[in-house]
């Protein structure tokens, strides 16, 4: 079944994509590019150090990029290399990080809602971005259409 750019439209999956992206960066220390990255990566599955260059390339340079994610736990080593027949390590996203993509998609799709309590980084409001952002959220929660 191949999904077509109406279908998309309907399912209004990108209505609520920047607040959404914005919460999932700011609660989890992540810088935007990194975010959409490790989507990026995520949907590769298993991957190699230079196909996360080749995927960094349309992004902000970042030359700690790498070394960041993997000491955040949001990339794991799935096969490393030994010298004589495995010559490159495999890399993979981490549970950690598939669970952040998954979460982010229900919220996108109206499967789950963004987390309004008082423990929440995002919704604390401690300046007018952080009021407006709140505000936002607000309206997505009341969408009925989405």
């Amino acid at each position: 079944m191949k999904i077509s750019a109406q279908d998309l439209r309907d399912l209004q999956i990108l209505k609520y994509y920047r607040l959404t992206r914005k919460w999932a960066c700011k609660t989890y220390d992540l810088k935007d590019a990194d975010l959409e990255l490790l989507v990026y990566l995520d949907c590769k599955g298993r991957f190699t150090r230079k196909e996360f260059i080749d995927g960094t390339y349309t992004y902000s340079w970042d030359k700690n990029r790498w070394e960041r994610l993997k000491r955040g736990g949001w990339i794991e080593t799935w096969r490393h290399r030994n010298r004589t027949t495995i010559k490159y390590s495999i890399f993979k996203t981490s549970f950690k990080c598939s669970q952040l993509i998954s979460r982010i998609y229900r919220i996108l799709l109206g499967e789950e809602d963004l987390p309004t309590s008082e423990r929440s980084i995002f919704y604390n409001n401690k300046s007018y971005t952080d009021k407006v952002y709140n505000k936002s959220i607000d309206d997505m929660i009341k969408d009925i259409d989405r």
